[in-house]
């Protein structure tokens, strides 16, 4: 992995039209942001109030799963995980599915916050 100086380093003298007339150059760029028009690069680094633009969508439907606000923090999530997972882990309630169905949930919910906070640390 490059950071951005280094990947604009590696790539200033990369052209990706290289052996393409300029009509097959045109229709290439056109269909590229055609096919890209619908993607924003995240901005998901921080954690902050709601749109700021700093969560994922991801990390919005976890935190609606665990019960949450938006400008919640992490330590909410620990908590909220920890509290749902007291009430529908499958050794407290053997055999019911809707309750182990919730437990799975909220163990999704809390790894995609988990990891979004051990990437937002990583960054710094």
């Amino acid at each position: 992995m490059f950071c951005e100086e280094h990947a604009g380093e590696y790539n200033r003298g990369y052209d990706y039209f290289e052996g393409l007339t300029k009509e097959e150059a045109d229709e290439r760029e056109a269909n590229e942001r055609r096919d890209s028009s619908g993607y924003k690069e995240s901005a998901h680094y921080g954690w902050a109030g709601s749109g700021d633009g700093s969560r994922s969508r991801d990390e919005m439907h976890a935190l609606d799963i665990l019960g949450l606000e938006s400008d919640s923090t992490f330590e909410d999530a620990k908590k909220a995980w920890r509290k749902i997972a007291k009430e529908t882990h499958p050794d407290v309630n053997p055999g019911n599915a809707d309750a182990a169905k919730a437990f799975q949930a909220g163990q999704a919910a809390y790894d995609v916050l988990r990891v979004a906070e051990e990437r937002r640390e990583w960054k710094g």
